[in-house]
């Protein structure tokens, strides 16, 4: 069980086919520095999402907690490749992969 607290994250909505409920995730992506390069992670599969001030805690179902602040939903040049690379991959599987907006009320969202 780990504790991540992403520099920039998104919250993707993965949808196979009918008879399998769609699931989200938290991809999260941390800008790296002359030392290091850019890194991105997505989360096992979020399964509960908690508010505490300006940021929300997703619970993955691998026991991870992803703690993202309310302020820095979005990605940037780097992770834009990355997630767009991953959509094209899951759309030639027959799998859609979907960047939920901002507005999202992330506590109201049914993850099981």
């Amino acid at each position: 069980m780990s504790d991540y607290h992403p520099d920039l994250w998104v919250v993707v909505k993965i949808t196979g086919n009918k008879d399998n409920p769609p699931y989200h995730k938290v991809f999260a992506t941390w800008s790296g520095g002359w030392t290091w390069a850019d890194t991105w992670k997505l989360n096992s599969g979020i399964t509960k999402v908690s508010l505490v001030e300006n940021v929300y805690s997703f619970e993955g179902s691998s026991g991870s907690v992803y703690h993202c602040h309310k302020d820095s939903y979005r990605t940037n040049l780097y992770g834009t490749g990355i997630i767009n690379n991953l959509i094209s991959q899951a759309e030639a599987q027959g799998v859609t992969v979907e960047i939920l907006p901002e507005q999202t009320n992330w506590l109201e969202i049914n993850y099981e």
